[in-house]
């Protein structure tokens, strides 16, 4: 019996000294999943700035790639320009210089002859060689050469031509003969086909540039192409399209970061922000377009200087083969005023390309005189009255964009909220919740909270086992091991049970505190995120006001907009300086 006792006792010691070990290999391998735990979330939160950096840098490097490939390729197309259409440079300043050599009589006739036969040489297919040609002869009583080179140049550019000699007999106060080379023009015009240099048409109306003769001639030419062109209602909705677009161009800038809870929490964020910066349009345009209306354009002192500046446009204009080249370079203009965002610099680019286009009808080349003055080579007066004549488009379009985007208001605007963290080997997840602001706050509160009792009570109190769930197994181990071992030896089978008890309830005790620390642990973490989480509701709810007030002052300009839209149409009446620009006896040079 006491051999029994010793060999007892010293496996009881055994098992004891075994079961401290356990004992510290679980307080090791719980400190051990702590660490694990909390290295877990720092290389999850250290991944998810890395990420967020490098799609940063990503976007910056996007950008900065885009800028230098744009700088690089306006070099190369400048120097393209300048080394195939460098020498219609040429020719287009010596045009204007050689009627001003007129004036001055400073310049021989011998020079303006020989300047004229060299720049004929060196450009053997620019329409305005030949024409300066003549102009020359001209100069010189050569009426033979005259006429082969006015028939020369008539024959590369029958439209540019002819506008060119009617601006230089209006000069020349020859008005009869000015008004005949513009109806000549005219008549071989297709309104649906019109070249680049009708621009010039345009300027001229502007600035009564052919007389009270000329006038007349342009306002009912140009009053039967419009009303011949409308009949076409393709040919109305592209400019009203156009115009569409321009409104569409104002409006403001993203406002995420105006209000960044709300645009965090709110599903409706996206078309919010795209509502209210289309509202916000509305100012934009009102002071574009006020500014241009308000500027004083009144008429140039001399006949002269008047009509250098408008041949200073037409014989400036690109010629069509550089069109192309044109194109490109505006493109990457474009990118390059945009920051490198290629997006947004193909939308600009598009927006002016019907300024570089070969062929226009003329309410696109009227439209694209209000829309792209630069583009197309007119100046503000011209601009002002293209604008006054496009009225009803400008009005219609805005009003469609008026309507179209606060048809997009939502009709309730949401939060929603959601979380998930692990805890071990164990993840709780907030099922999505989701409250409306028309609510009161103190509803959508408590609402929020209950959501997360709902959900994280249960969630941490599942975290310690119930003593009869974990006790369950071992009793009835401990019963299998006394119903097997006290038959046999029943003080050994006692001593077995309770050895094993005791080890289990260790055991146990240990896995209990474990778990009681990941318990607590995890209610301090969604206790935080709950706080955190009605922090950011209220924190929305109150942008939402802030939202809410600066819509609807934007929105509230509309009116003014429309008033300033409807004052236009008296602004392409006909009040402009070409009602009061016209040729007056002083003006005249015998």
């Amino acid at each position: 019996m006491n051999d029994i006792d010793h060999t007892l006792r010293r496996e009881v010691r055994q098992l004891s000294g075994l079961v401290t070990r356990i004992d510290q290999s679980i307080a090791a391998v719980s400190v051990q999943v702590d660490g694990v735990q909390a290295a877990q979330q720092d290389t999850r939160d250290s991944l998810q700035r890395l990420r967020d950096e490098f799609q940063a840098f990503a976007a910056t490097m996007k950008l900065s790639d885009a800028l230098q490939r744009s700088e690089t390729r306006i070099g190369v197309l400048n120097d393209r320009l300048d080394h195939e259409f460098g020498h219609h440079k040429v020719v287009r300043r010596t045009t204007v210089g050689l009627l001003q050599a007129f004036d001055t009589g400073l310049v021989s006739e011998e020079v303006v002859r020989a300047v004229g036969d060299e720049l004929m040489i060196q450009t053997p297919r620019y329409w305005l060689a030949p024409a300066l040609v003549a102009l020359a002869a001209w100069s010189s009583d050569d009426r033979e050469l005259c006429e082969r080179a006015v028939t020369e140049a008539f024959r590369r550019s029958p439209g540019r031509t002819s506008l060119l000699f009617a601006l230089v007999l209006r000069r020349q106060n020859r008005q009869t003969a000015a008004v005949r080379w513009l109806r000549h023009y005219l008549r071989s015009q297709d309104p649906a086909a019109l070249g680049r240099e009708f621009a010039v048409i345009l300027e001229s109306v502007a600035q009564g540039a052919f007389g009270p003769a000329g006038r007349e001639l342009l306002r009912t030419v140009l009053d039967t192409w419009r009303t011949t062109l409308l009949l076409d209602e393709e040919v109305g909705r592209a400019q009203l399209q156009r115009w569409w677009t321009e409104v569409d161009r104002h409006r403001g800038k993203p406002a995420a970061a105006d209000f960044p809870e709300l645009a965090g929490l709110s599903p409706q964020w996206p078309v919010l922000e795209e509502v209210l910066g289309a509202a916000e349009a509305h100012g934009a345009l009102l002071a574009t377009y006020t500014a241009l209306t308000s500027e004083e354009t009144g008429p140039t002192g001399r006949l002269e200087d008047l009509v250098d500046d408008i041949l200073d446009r037409l014989v400036g204009e690109y010629d069509d083969d550089e069109l192309p080249l044109r194109r490109e370079l505006a493109y990457n203009e474009a990118v390059i005023s945009h920051g490198g965002d290629t997006v947004q610099a193909r939308a600009a680019a598009d927006a002016d390309a019907g300024a570089l286009e070969e062929r226009l009808d003329y309410l696109t080349v009227q439209t694209a005189a209000a829309l792209s003055p630069a583009g197309i080579g007119v100046s503000r007066a011209t601009q002002r009255l293209a604008v006054g004549s496009c009225h009803g488009w400008f009005r219609e379009a805005h009003t469609d964009f008026t309507q179209g985007y606060r048809s997009r208001i939502p009709a309730t605007v949401e939060a929603a909220f959601t979380f998930s963290r692990n805890f071990g080997a164990q993840a709780f997840g907030l099922p999505r919740w989701t409250g409306r602001f028309t609510d009161p706050m103190e509803d959508l509160e408590r609402s929020l909270i209950a959501h997360w009792d709902t959900h994280a009570r249960p969630f941490v109190a599942g975290l310690v086992p119930h003593w009869s769930g974990v006790v369950a197994l071992p009793a009835a181990v401990l019963l299998i091991v006394l119903m097997i071992s006290v038959p046999i030896h029943p003080v050994g089978g006692v001593v077995a049970a309770l050895i094993v008890g005791g080890i289990w309830s260790l055991f146990l005790a240990r896995g209990q505190r474990g778990a009681r620390e990941r318990q607590r642990y995890a209610r301090n973490v969604l206790d935080s995120a709950q706080q955190e989480s009605l922090v950011q509701l209220r924190a929305a709810g109150a942008e939402l006001v802030d939202y809410e007030s600066r819509f609807q002052r934007a929105d509230a300009q509309e009116q003014a907009v429309r008033d300033m839209i409807d004052g236009l149409s008296d602004t392409g009446a006909g009040a402009s300086p070409f009602e009061a620009r016209v040729v007056r006896p002083a003006d005249d040079r015998g």
